[in-house]
């Protein structure tokens, strides 16, 4: 198992990073929020899960080991492979999906992409008792609050993963609002929003503007 590489960042996507290791590029797999805590060209420290299929080894990055022991936990669920896992991740901290579990919230599972309330249902189910407590110092209430006020966590991790991938704060706070429209639309139909494909569309709005 590769437990973590570290290395300079030698190249950022929307949901992977290049982490140079003896001159090799490692290709990993991360969530927006990881990728936000990234630059290209300096020092980074990623924990890792390396998933082994017949005709394939993918590496999937995480901002600590937490993260990672959440992401391998999650995948003990019935119906739940290393995407969908990195999925839930992408939407909620690892402590908020504790807390979801512990709770029974249904909904909290469900804006996850892919996931719907009967899947919700059994993942709470089959999770029970498996992530634990959460960690935070805040405790169960003060997450809970968190959660209920300020920004909706898409935008804060999507302006997070454009600023981590180079853009100033203020372009990243325009796309963000260029996508805000599509990222309602999917709430409102009963889903969630998609954080990679808003990332895309806004990095494709922030392409036009240039």
């Amino acid at each position: 198992m590769i437990a973590f590489v570290s290395g300079p960042v030698a190249a950022l996507a929307p949901t992977l990073a290049v982490i140079e290791v003896g001159g090799v590029g490692m290709a990993v797999h991360c969530t927006p929020n990881t990728i936000a805590g990234l630059r290209t060209g300096e020092p980074a420290r990623l924990a890792t899960s390396l998933v082994v299929r017949e005709d394939s080894l993918t590496l999937y990055g995480f901002a600590d080991d937490d993260e990672r022991q959440v992401f391998e936990l999650l995948q003990t669920a019935s119906g739940v492979g290393p995407k969908l896992a990195q999925a839930m991740l992408a939407v909620h901290s690892p402590d908020a999906l504790r807390i979801a579990v512990s709770v029974g919230d249904e909904k909290a599972l469900m804006a996850v992409s892919g996931i719907g309330k009967k899947g919700a249902q059994k993942l709470l189910l089959d999770l029970k008792d498996k992530l634990g407590a959460p960690l935070g110092s805040s405790g169960m209430v003060g997450a809970q609050r968190a959660a209920a006020s300020g920004p909706p966590p898409w935008s804060e991790q999507l302006s997070a993963a454009l600023v981590g991938l180079g853009y100033a704060p203020r372009d990243a706070e325009e796309a963000v609002s260029a996508v805000t429209p599509q990222a309602e639309e999917a709430i409102a139909a009963g889903g969630s929003a998609p954080v990679p494909q808003l990332l895309r569309a806004a990095l494709q709005s922030l392409n036009r503007t240039r």
